[in-house]
């Protein structure tokens, strides 16, 4: 591994060979299969997620949650991970996360009811969280910036492999009746296994003892704590609760004292989980706004779009999975071509700003759809969301690689990733609870006016007599359109953020103290 690592940091990493570019990826595999099962963890439930919430009895507000709890604890789980990776061995963390999202997986698949359900996806999240933060640290502490803009393509490239192939996949188990839907779950054990062979054979990166090291256990504790109520506040008010009331009150206070606690023992910390100096670093605030921005706007297509097509057009599961190919399409074309260009030019905040516009754009046409709305229009619509994603999903977190030295690269990282995994949780939630209760008063509201009810959850459209059924469609259809538009108005803010962001060139070493003309040579924080 050291060898091949050497290999691309060298005097000239832009004319490293091919010989010594097949090494690191060689090295890469098991890290990229990693990545793929945790990403397809996640797209696999989005068109199988109907169904599911039907085989468990669950309601709307535990549809969303089945997605939630796993955003919520990979969320609240990833400046610890990032912490931990600047302490400690990564290989054996990247290991460990790997176990943790194997139990998550098992258990969600044993599960009988909707909150058993809920629980286990949100122990898988924390192996989640863990993966997706420790293949880009790792990454990071082999490649420097500029040829990393190469491999962040590839990142990329295996994201839109496992978000394509997810929602397909989810769709063609759940239909598949000798299968069921406890497979969309059982199926990616297999697979984390292969990667959990396949990083003790090629990850051996070079290990440099610190001694003393502490852990800001306190500050973890409060992040996550905080974090956690306010999401929970979030996905909770004006159902269960309204905006105006003790449980509110209650809420956000005790979530607002817990950040103000953690912010306080963070300013303290000999080694905290996130540095606030590089927080309030100009390059580091901006891309954690867009990351905010991006991950709002990034998870409530991969979920809404699929009940969308379900509920509103009529489709199946798998139908379902085909009709988001031009979304995943651009993601893959977009972090490819746009990773060569960066690695080529070293110039990066172009392809960041020209990914936020069209993120805005695409999100805007969705913000139009309706129940019979032309698929041609949802395919370009697609398109441009999935080239957005494409061109800041990993350049967000390059950036700020790229101004920070190789000791903090992994809470730098970390850092960018929470708040994105932050964002993409609020979003889930707040969108989820918007598009719950407009559906519930547009079916409702539809319901009276022609003298109808239903016949069980309304997430069961197939179930329903004929005029109802187009009652729950338009009402889903509608919801939809509102979410989206609430959607791009969040990718404005990933636009105004791109544009803020300082022009840099990436840098050729691996580290800031490095000088470009010298060999670099990976360490790794034990």
């Amino acid at each position: 591994m050291s060898t091949a690592a050497n290999g691309v940091n060298g005097s000239d990493t832009a004319g490293a060979s091919a010989a010594d570019r097949r090494k690191v990826l060689k090295a890469l595999s098991g890290l990229l299969l990693a990545l793929f099962v945790s990403t397809l963890s996640s797209t696999v439930v989005s068109s199988a997620l109907p169904k599911i919430i039907g085989a468990v009895h669950g309601s709307q507000t535990q549809y969303t949650w089945v997605v939630t709890a796993t955003l919520l604890t990979t969320t609240a789980t990833t400046p610890i991970w990032g912490k931990l990776a600047d302490l400690f061995s990564k290989r054996t963390l990247v290991q460990i996360s790997i176990a943790v999202f194997v139990l998550g997986a098992v258990a969600s698949g044993a599960s009988r009811t909707a909150g058993e359900l809920i629980a286990a996806r949100a122990l898988q999240g924390v192996g989640v969280g863990g993966v997706q933060a420790l293949v880009q640290i790792t990454l990071a502490a082999m490649i420097p910036p500029r040829e990393r803009g190469r491999y962040s393509g590839y990142l990329s490239s295996v994201t839109a492999m496992s978000t394509i192939g997810g929602p397909l996949l989810g769709g063609v188990v759940v239909d598949t009746s000798w299968l069921g839907w406890r497979w969309c779950f059982f199926i990616g054990v297999p697979i984390a296994a292969v990667a959990l062979f396949l990083l003790q054979r090629t990850l051996n990166l070079p290990v440099l003892r610190r001694e003393n090291v502490t852990i800001d256990y306190l500050g973890a504790t409060l992040i996550a704590s905080g974090v956690s109520v306010l999401l929970v506040w979030v996905s909770f008010v004006d159902n269960s609760f309204g905006w105006v009331s003790w449980q509110s009150a209650a809420m956000v206070a005790g979530g607002l004292l817990l950040i103000g606690a953690a912010v306080r023992v963070e300013s303290r910390a000999a080694e905290p989980v996130v540095p606030l100096g590089i927080v309030r670093q100009r390059t580091t605030a901006l891309a954690i706004v867009g990351s905010l921005a991006v991950g709002t706007a990034m998870f409530g297509a991969a979920v809404f779009l699929s009940q969308y097509f379900q509920l509103s057009r009529g489709h199946s599961p798998t139908e379902a999975g085909l009709l988001t190919i031009p979304m995943m399409a651009g993601i893959l074309v977009a972090s490819t071509v746009a990773g060569r260009l960066i690695s080529r030019t070293g110039k990066i905040k172009p392809f960041i700003i020209a990914g936020a516009v069209l993120l805005t754009v695409g999100f805007a046409i969705l913000g139009t759809i309706d129940s019979r709305t032309s698929m041609v229009l949802l395919g370009v619509a697609m398109l441009c969301v999935g080239m957005g994603v494409g061109m800041t999903l990993q350049n967000l977190v390059l950036v700020v690689q790229n101004t920070v030295p190789l000791k903090d690269i992994g809470a730098a990282s970390s850092t960018v990733s929470f708040f994105r995994s932050l964002g993409g949780t609020i979003g889930v939630s707040v969108l989820g609870a918007v598009l719950a209760r407009r559906v519930q008063d547009q079916i409702a509201h539809g319901l009276a006016s022609a003298g109808l009810r239903t016949t069980g959850a309304t997430t069961d459209v197939s179930a329903q007599p004929a005029a109802v059924q187009q009652i729950i469609r338009v009402a889903y259809g509608d919801a939809t359109a509102r979410i989206f538009l609430l959607s791009a108005a969040a990718a404005v803010l990933a636009v105004i953020a791109a544009i803020l962001l300082k022009p840099v060139s990436l840098r050729s070493s691996l580290d800031l103290t490095e000088k470009s003309g010298e060999a670099a040579v990976p360490a790794e924080a034990g």
